[in-house]
């Protein structure tokens, strides 16, 4: 991995000629990602993050934590005890320098030793369980890291809205595999990222996963073809 989400973050905080992050996925063309949209404040955030911000409680992981807005605003305007958790290291340092009390550098499979009474998925949380595939491993890890009636809040976005229809209103959908499953790869200053497998789940997916993974699970929040879901350890 080179790192390219977290060189922005670390090119952005100490303005070092920062440029706009560039993401692409097997379906979509080229999209810019402006790097100061990771540095957002709370007031800056859509309906689902601040929702998600409010539910949280407790000791706290936010898992994929970025440049750390989500874990600054958790742990600066309520007091909590949270942990910044995301496998770019220069992300994590960032995270560090902006004041964050807890942040390492780690994958989530691999990361051990606390339990949690939230743990934060955002920004199409789902993406980290690559595929459908795999999307157990992931669950159980996440089951594990919960204290008993812990909460795990997640976004996700149907995509299917994305997919051609026919003449009959139908939606063309590849044959191979689930439909969220894409390949997604980040682009900066000119180097690209090898693609990595990420994961859109619409809500009945999610819900029979994790139903099968020991979680009850609710919807919490709608905009549009994206959601919130909060699963909690039975």
């Amino acid at each position: 991995m080179k790192d390219l989400m977290g060189k922005a973050i670390w090119d952005f905080y100490h303005n070092e000629n920062p440029e706009d992050l560039q993401t692409e996925t097997s379906i979509s063309e080229l999209d810019e990602l402006p790097v100061k949209y990771l540095f957002r404040d709370f007031d800056g955030m859509n309906a689902i993050e601040q929702k998600a911000l409010q539910l949280a409680k407790g000791k706290t992981l936010d898992i994929g934590a970025g440049a750390g807005s989500h874990a600054l605003y958790l742990q600066n305007e309520k007091n909590l005890d949270v942990t910044a958790l995301d496998i770019s290291p220069k992300s994590i340092e960032v995270c560090q320098l902006r004041g964050i009390k807890k942040a390492v550098a780690e994958n989530m499979l691999h990361f051990s030793g606390e339990t949690f009474d939230t743990i934060l998925l955002l920004m199409n949380g789902t993406g980290i369980f690559q595929s459908l595939h795999v999307i157990d491993i992931y669950l159980k890890k996440l089951y594990s890291l919960l204290n008993p009636n812990g909460q795990i809040l997640i976004d996700s976005t149907d995509i299917l809205y994305m997919f051609d229809e026919d003449e009959d209103g139908g939606v063309y959908i590849p044959a191979e595999g689930y439909y969220g499953e894409l390949d997604y790869i980040v682009h900066y200053k000119g180097e690209s990222e090898d693609p990595i497998k990420w994961l859109y789940l619409d809500f009945n997916t999610l819900k029979n996963a994790a139903e099968n993974n020991g979680f009850k699970i609710e919807k919490v929040l709608q905009e549009e073809d994206s959601y919130l879901a909060k699963l909690i350890k039975k």
